[in-house]
């Protein structure tokens, strides 16, 4: 089983390649399941077909999704909702406007990950091609399981005991009501551990790779650039770069001074491109005459990306590199403590933008904005942080034993 995710800009031509990618796939004689998560689905658009909330047959081999959220919302976040609304009412909210504050947000892309495990969990498909959100809203989403799952873990169990204590004494004063139900922590809970189980198929790198589409304009590209980082950041692995609608070399000579200064223009985004995602993998899509809707025009958007490199598996896994190492650092002397370098591979960013903090035995990285928390290795708990750098795509942190709490061999 392989899942492929298609993340980038909105309007860069996410839907087209994933379908591309999914035809392709079966068209070599793989059952493939061809899913949109975006909340603005184009998948029927792009396929010229009538897609529903359950799995139908395209063509022969692939079969095709719009994940349908109301239905496990309802399933999912029911008993929440239910004791919101009853406390929204005692306040003398009316039921429509109390119904829309009780919506979680970014709960339908929640679900729409959810869906995907439970597809990929079925076993009637060789690949999951899945025609992600625009970037931001999927940075936000895939981010989420390893969040609230930490929230949870430290958090909640003493915010469950509380409310456990407060419910009797809630009741003998009329306020029982303003206490959660057992029900709500427990539907909580299982979505935590649903969207754990999520997390654990995604971020398994023999099993799901994110492919990062872009066109060649400098403001894409930029978006490109901090959404490669912070997906290395949240320990998702970006197997391939598209570069989709590049304009062909001909028109350079052949075209306009307007077509001329494109082609000029994205010439050295392309060059950008390459230079930037060294080691991934770059295909590329021309800008076609019309519009690729339908099977046929989707297998010419195919031949674009996958004719280029020759022999090369559309979806094969290869090796990722660790997201975080942890080796002896070299002494600098025979008489100072053995220390350690901790090294987490973050490419492509810049030294301004990377923040790192220790809390506890929790590590703390930002990066332009995106926050993850990770729990230290054991050995580096009972250390002090003595220094660090970014070097190269890499933070790098030097460890120093703590006296206090470190004991030496004897």
């Amino acid at each position: 089983m392989r899942i492929v995710l298609f993340t980038g800009k909105g309007g860069v031509g996410k839907t087209t390649t994933s379908a591309a990618t999914a035809l392709r796939l079966a068209d070599r004689g793989l059952k493939t399941l061809l899913i949109s998560t975006d909340g603005a689905h184009s998948l029927s658009d792009a396929l010229a077909c009538r897609l529903s909330g359950e799995p139908i047959e395209v063509v022969a081999g692939l079969d095709a999704v719009q994940i349908d959220t109301q239905r496990r919302f309802e399933l999912a976040w029911g008993d929440v909702q239910r004791y919101l609304l009853g406390l929204l009412a005692q306040g003398g909210l009316d039921p429509i406007t109390a119904e829309e504050l009780t919506v979680l947000p970014g709960i339908e892309e929640i679900l729409a990950l959810l869906a995907v495990r439970d597809l990929a969990a079925s076993g009637r498909w060789d690949a999951l091609v899945v025609d992600c959100a625009a970037t931001a809203e999927t940075l936000r989403l895939l981010a989420l399981p390893e969040a609230l799952g930490w929230y949870l873990h430290r958090v909640f169990p003493v915010h469950r005991t509380l409310a456990r204590g407060m419910r009797p004494f809630a009741a003998m004063f009329g306020r029982g009501a303003a206490i959660p139900p057992d029900a709500a922590f427990d539907a909580i809970v299982r979505l935590s551990d649903e969207l754990a189980a999520v997390r654990t198929v995604l971020a398994d790198p023999s099993i799901t790779s994110v492919r990062l589409v872009l066109t060649p304009e400098a403001v894409v590209m930029a978006e490109a650039r901090r959404t490669f980082t912070a997906l290395a950041l949240y320990g998702y692995r970006v197997d391939e770069v598209v570069a989709n609608r590049v304009f062909p070399t001909e028109a350079a000579g052949t075209g306009s001074d307007w077509q001329r200064a494109w082609v000029a223009a994205q010439a050295e985004q392309l060059a950008t491109i390459e230079d930037c995602f060294a080691g991934v993998p770059v295909r590329r899509a021309g800008y076609r005459p019309g519009e690729p809707v339908g099977p046929d025009a989707l297998r010419a958007v195919a031949v674009d990306l996958y004719d280029e490199l020759p022999g090369v598996d559309p979806i094969a896994a290869g090796a990722p590199e660790p997201l975080l190492t942890v080796a002896a650092a070299p002494r600098r002397s025979p008489e100072q403590p053995q220390e350690y370098l901790l090294t987490l591979s973050l490419p492509l960013a810049v030294k301004g933008d990377v923040e790192a903090s220790r809390s506890g035995d929790d590590l703390v990285v930002t990066v332009a904005g995106h926050r993850r928390v990770l729990t230290l290795p054991s050995v580096l708990r009972r250390c002090t942080v003595g220094s660090g750098s970014v070097q190269e795509g890499r933070l790098m942190l030097r460890f120093v034993p703590d006296p206090e709490h470190w004991r030496s061999p004897q």
